[in-house]
């Protein structure tokens, strides 16, 4: 194959290179400015719900903001859901805490809230009430929001909501990332919008907001010299990524409906095979980032997925657990055995909203040759 296929490339607008040209013009080369103020508005204004956004330079800052808002820090525990990626988990470790890993559902591949509910009263028992929750909307998918925030409410345990995949997807109307008490986007190359490298923490109120900003600007005190008495981070937005952001929420409409276009043609043309969709429970709203499919068997999942390599398609398998990490392997975990048979059998396809019909067709062929 001459011209290869990506599993989710970037897709600009046209509209960008507009607010890109306007930071250089005006000279706001900084990390601030009018596209960081817009861009924020435009986020809170999609979202609803009367949530700040505080634009970040990548929703691993994001993650990491929203623990040290909830006051975690060393020697205490936050439960993060197990199948998912590693900047997940990662944050937890830069403030010496310890994660505790919880396995997924079938219904949406998120956090089990059985194993969660477990995990909490074991975690409680041995002495160590967890500071919050990582929940995570896997591929666009949301995860159970009544019955997590239940527990949340229950045991008086905070969430962070864990949206980096997830820009658009909704449950019962109401838009992933407002569902938490801190919500998080990621506006990497591959997400269903990008600033290149970027990232958002949405906050419950100003406040909240004013502390993710001053914590992410160095924690400077309000004084003529430099002053600090907190430890802060380099973790803003900057205004030229931040106008790729605004070109790029225009057209965020239809990035989604061209995802979804993406699943659904994969799941009419694939009718006859073996292969399995995760279709969206009664209410849930998925952007279908990344249309995955569950294969019969590992030796399946690999023949295919070095195939299609052979032929310059690219596929994933699904995200490997994090508690089958080298790196998180020693630590807390309550597995239903979910996550990693959902590993061992699926496989992320090309879902990128510039993957042409043709293209589709091509990984249709060959899944169909199986």
């Amino acid at each position: 194959m001459s011209t290869k296929i990506w599993l989710s490339s970037p897709h600009m607008g046209g509209e960008e290179l507009k607010y890109v040209h306007e930071a250089f013009n005006t000279n706001w080369i900084a990390p601030l400015g009018p596209n960081v103020n817009a861009f924020e508005d435009s986020l809170q204004t999609y979202l609803g719900e009367n949530k700040e956004i505080a634009a970040l330079s990548s929703g691993t800052a994001a993650i990491h903001l929203a623990l040290i808002i909830l006051g975690v820090t060393s020697g205490d525990e936050v439960i993060c859901q197990s199948f998912t990626f590693s900047a997940s988990a990662n944050p937890i470790l830069y403030q010496g805490a310890t994660p505790v890993f919880v396995d997924s559902e079938l219904e949406t591949w998120n956090i089990c809230p059985k194993q969660l509910e477990i995990a909490i009263n074991d975690r409680i028992k041995n002495g160590k009430k967890p500071k919050a929750i990582i929940a995570v909307h896997l591929y666009g998918m949301p995860y159970n929001v009544a019955k997590i925030k239940a527990l949340s409410i229950k045991y008086d345990i905070p969430i962070i909501e864990d949206s980096a995949e997830a820009l658009g997807s909704a449950v019962n109307g109401q838009k992933c990332g407002t569902f938490g008490d801190l919500g998080v986007f990621s506006f990497n190359g591959n997400k269903i919008i990008t600033t290149s490298g970027g990232g958002a923490l949405v906050c419950k109120d100003v406040a909240t907001k004013q502390q993710a900003i001053f914590l992410a600007t160095q924690a400077r005190d309000e004084a003529p010299h430099y002053q600090h008495s907190k430890i802060g981070y380099n973790y803003r937005l900057s205004n030229v990524l931040a106008g790729i952001g605004r070109g790029q929420l225009e057209v965020l409409q239809d990035r989604i409906d061209k995802r979804r276009a993406n699943f659904n043609y994969y799941k009419k043309n694939l009718k006859n095979s073996s292969f399995q969709f995760l279709e969206a429970p009664e209410g849930y709203f998925s952007n279908r980032w990344l249309t995955c499919i569950l294969t019969p068997s590992f030796e399946m999942r690999e023949k295919i997925r070095v195939h299609l390599h052979t032929l310059g398609i690219e596929s994933r398998p699904l995200w490997k657990p994090m508690h089958t990490q080298p790196i998180f392997m020693k630590y807390p975990r309550y597995v239903n055995g979910v996550s990693e048979k959902l590993f061992e059998i699926g496989l992320c396809l090309p879902s990128g909203s510039n993957t042409t019909e043709n293209e589709l067709d091509s990984v249709v062929g060959v899944l169909n040759g199986f």
